[in-house]
């Protein structure tokens, strides 16, 4: 499957430790996951880049999205609050945003431009 992004897509979790998100459904304003599967921007077993908060950790990542269960299961943490590795989650709500991580987005870049930086209001 391939790597994907799609927007206005917040859920909730309460997931502890360190395993797959048992996602818990949108956040009021925005849409879920398995929105995105019927929207069509995002199929079930794709990739989909992530982050995820409590307002204190978090962690930037990619994971793989799951219709039939709503988990998303962390592949490849990007950086994180925990010295780059998967964060162990406490109790409490969390937030689990699709989001492009910010060093893909420079690679994209630099491989459409050819360039390690762009200058502001140059895109």
């Amino acid at each position: 499957m391939t790597t994907q992004i799609a927007d206005r897509v917040v859920e909730t979790t309460a997931t502890t430790g360190t395993g797959a998100y048992t996602l818990a459904g949108a956040k009021t304003g925005y849409r879920s996951f398995s929105a995105a599967v019927t929207a069509g921007d995002i199929a079930d077993g794709d990739t989909v880049y992530y982050y995820a908060t409590d307002g204190t950790s978090w962690e930037v990542s990619s994971g793989v999205f799951t219709v039939a269960t709503l988990t998303l299961t962390r592949a490849t943490i990007v950086r994180s609050s925990n010295s780059g590795a998967a964060v162990n989650w406490g109790a409490g709500s969390k937030d689990v945003v699709c989001n492009m991580p910010a060093a893909e987005l420079q690679k994209l870049i630099d491989n459409s431009f050819g360039a390690t930086t762009i200058a502001a209001g140059t895109l």
